[in-house]
């Protein structure tokens, strides 16, 4: 059997719409992430499960988006931790490229993530064969998967502008 695995990013917060770097800090939805966490749950109604980050933006969005099934919060799933720079405003974290093996001071580097993701894979792939697993975290996240199951090397996601779209789809 195979799993198929949805991802998706956390709904919009205030710190998006203001520049600001969350990292492992909670983050609030804004008036438009609640609207948009509304319409995730309307595009992925039939999964068998949810897993998200356990910081308060994901969180809330899988709430908002009441799906009516199992919802598990995995802090392996948290957005990288930009350590001395959570909070801080998202042009303090370029070159991104250059934290792909390097840690942000006090905190981690995107390599960090990748291996907390292929651990968090590792489960799922274990205990949800056959299941659809929708996974709502953060974008480093998705770059992790990218590497993990599409093949790209991190540095060239990191230097990749991000396009959000509504999902990616994965088979594991």
């Amino acid at each position: 059997m195979t799993t198929q695995l949805i991802y998706e990013t956390h709904s919009t917060t205030f710190d998006n719409e203001n520049g600001i770097a969350t990292g492992w800090l909670p983050g609030e939805l804004s008036e438009r992430g609640h609207q948009e966490s509304v319409e995730l749950g309307e595009r992925r109604r039939g999964v068998d499960v949810v897993f998200s980050s356990d910081l308060r933006r994901a969180v809330r969005t899988v709430e908002l988006a009441e799906l009516g099934v199992p919802h598990f919060q995995d802090w392996r799933l948290r957005e990288c931790n930009y350590g001395e720079l959570n909070g801080a405003p998202r042009g303090a974290l370029d070159p991104r490229v250059e934290r792909a093996r390097t840690a942000f001071p006090g905190g981690q580097s995107y390599s960090d993530v990748v291996e907390l993701t292929r651990s968090f894979l590792d489960d799922i792939k274990r205990w949800y064969d056959g299941a659809v697993v929708l996974v709502v975290a953060h974008a480093a996240n998705r770059l992790a998967l990218e590497h993990l199951l599409g093949g790209r090397p991190m540095e060239e996601l990191l230097a990749s502008p991000f396009d959000w779209q509504p999902g990616w789809e994965y088979v594991l």
